[in-house]
């Protein structure tokens, strides 16, 4: 699969053979749909906490007596049909939303995601990234040539040992910054393109295809 590559000025400077392992995966919405879920579920972190009737502060006296005052029997102002009481099946903050997802289920939505931006051109691949110095403008300046659009939702999948490409592609407005050991299915379908190397593309081939 012929794809082309581009330099640090938005030129067309050839084309590269992409691993059909990786970028011709035939779709599985179902699958894709089944990870992403268990991906969400797992990032979860919930915050809403309620207090049951053990512990609300106070209560512990009996309101009054059991018997003989007309009023409905009570055991504790703490009750839940009580103001003030503690609440029955509220948000607890130690609840487990996880999704267990094994690893080929996993890798194999991740190859579907790539396979999908392919298809839909929505691939960027730089023949190098090495720059002088990080400068964002740049940059941007050569995304929005290649894609002919200002400011595009954008991942990008580089090397972080390569300091100066990392630091400008942080500051892209409406990209994320990821490395291919990183990489996962959630990223690429938030963003509309992918960007990276060459460099990156072999690492793929050598971490993903077994």
């Amino acid at each position: 699969m012929e794809y082309p590559v581009y330099n640090l000025k938005g030129e067309n400077v050839g084309a590269m053979e992409l691993p059909q392992d990786i970028f011709g995966v035939k779709l599985n919405p179902d699958l894709l749909h089944q990870v992403v879920v268990s991906l969400q579920s797992s990032a979860r972190h919930p915050i809403a906490h309620t207090k049951t009737r053990g512990e609300v502060r106070g209560g512990g006296k009996k309101p009054w007596k059991q018997k003989g005052t007309g009023r409905a029997r009570h055991g504790s102002i703490r009750s839940p049909i009580w103001k003030g009481g503690g609440v029955t099946f509220g948000p607890r903050n130690e609840r487990n939303f996880k999704k267990k997802i094994n690893k080929k289920m996993k890798r194999k939505a991740l190859l579907m995601a790539f396979s999908s931006k392919v298809k839909d051109n929505q691939l960027v691949i730089f023949e190098d990234l090495k720059m002088k110095e990080p400068k964002t403008k740049i940059m941007a300046g050569v995304i929005s040539k290649i894609l002919n659009m200002p400011k595009p939702k954008v991942l990008f999948v580089l090397n972080p040992e390569n300091r100066n490409a990392w630091l400008t592609s942080r500051n892209c407005g409406g990209s994320k910054l990821t490395s291919v050991n990183d990489l996962n299915v959630v990223d690429i379908l938030n963003k509309k393109f992918i960007i990276t190397s060459k460099e990156e593309i072999q690492l793929m081939k050598k971490n993903l295809i077994k």
